[in-house]
């Protein structure tokens, strides 16, 4: 027992400061990733444009319940400078169901295994939803409050950043 409650402790403590490792109004961390397509995707090669980055997984009934709302909004506004990249959690060898999944889907996506994104945290809750503005401050912290996103919250939150 003696052994137990300080690892315990420690562990607590670590998944804390991994969960809150960001701010908004602060600089969103960098992220690179690998696209399905093939591409490179970066945060740094996207400024100017407002990006959403939701991390999924096919395994994850709310995160595919809200991809056709993070659909639709993209293909409304993608001409206004949004981009979306949904990274997938899923494991390596599920990788055809995640390109199964996103044939639907006109928005980017990438495999968490080929993707930098450390300054995210330890992805352990899903789905998980960053906004991040043309000069690359991050706006909305997945971490905090409904971890789900929809078109209202997409209004909300996006919309104005898209006319600035």
């Amino acid at each position: 027992m003696n052994v137990i409650r300080p690892l315990i402790c420690i562990l607590g403590l670590q998944i804390a400061a991994t969960a809150h490792a960001i701010k908004e109004g602060e600089p969103a961390p960098s992220l690179e990733a690998k696209l399905l397509d093939g591409k490179p995707f970066s945060l740094a090669a996207a400024s100017g444009k407002v990006i959403v980055v939701n991390f999924w997984a096919t395994w994850c009934e709310p995160c595919r319940a809200e991809m056709p709302a993070l659909d639709a909004y993209y293909q409304k506004h993608r001409a206004e400078g949004l981009e979306i990249v949904a990274i997938s959690m899923d494991q390596p060898a599920d990788e055809s169901k995640v390109r199964e999944v996103m044939r639907a889907f006109t928005f980017d996506a990438g495999l968490g295994r080929d993707a930098s994104f450390r300054g995210y945290g330890r992805i352990w809750r899903l789905p998980l939803t960053f906004v991040i503005d043309r000069k690359g401050i991050l706006r909305k912290d997945g971490w905090y409050g409904d971890p789900g996103i929809d078109a209202p919250l997409l209004e909300k939150i996006v919309t104005p950043l898209l006319s600035r």
